[in-house]
């Protein structure tokens, strides 16, 4: 302590304890690659503090835009495995290797981008090129819309997963519109009883009044 003049273990007990000074927080490498016109938000907290986050647009992207190449270091064991996120694989002289991003400091932010659950809410596919894997838009992305990726048919192939399949635009026909089943149109014959749909007449139990 300066103050008294003595060495000590701890803390001063007549002078209290020192006025900590923190260091500036560096950015990942992963977060400092985010293009300006996107941006991370945190989903959930899960224990440990730990964070999962989604990569979401700031404005239109429009659709063909190329992301990439994905940035990893090639393993032949999958050290850190997320189930929201692709496991992508990359073939190099002959030899199937993972892309591994243990770290936010071995990876770019493609890293944070999470698989589409279905059709509906992919915006990218995954494809491998010349020994890289990179991300492209399959539609027009609104702002404040997440990024969510999957294999394009032939990666699929490759990485022994099924593939989700975009639509064109030009491809997609309106389909007719479905009748309605009018209300309590369907009638149980023993008792009587009406019901809105043929479903419904099926699975029930049918009581007659003199027996069941």
């Amino acid at each position: 302590c300066e103050d008294c003049g003595k060495s000590l273990i701890g803390e001063c007990k007549l002078h209290g304890p020192l006025i900590r000074a923190k260091d500036r927080v560096i950015p990942s490498r992963a977060r400092l690659t985010l293009p300006h016109y996107l941006t991370l938000r945190v989903l959930e907290l899960r224990a440990g503090n730990q964070q999962i986050l989604g990569v979401f647009a700031k404005k239109v992207i429009q659709k063909r835009t190329q992301f990439g190449p994905y940035v990893g270091q090639l393993s032949t064991k999958l050290t850190c495995y997320d189930e929201s996120r692709l496991v992508l694989q990359v073939l190099k002289d002959g030899g199937k290797y993972f892309l591994d991003t243990p770290n936010e400091d071995c990876g770019n932010w493609m890293m944070f981008v999470r698989l589409a659950r279905n059709q509906e809410e992919q915006t990218l596919v995954a494809y491998q090129h010349c020994g890289e894997v990179y991300f492209t838009t399959v539609k027009p992305i609104e702002p404040h819309t997440e990024l969510k990726v999957w294999y394009a048919a032939d990666y699929a192939k490759f990485m022994e997963a099924s593939a989700v399949f975009i639509k064109e635009e030009s491809d997609v026909s309106p389909l007719p519109p479905v009748a309605k089943e009018p209300v309590d149109s369907w009638i149980c014959s023993s008792c009587g009883s009406t019901f809105g749909t043929f479903a419904l007449l099926e699975s029930h139990q049918c009581i007659h009044k003199d027996r069941v």
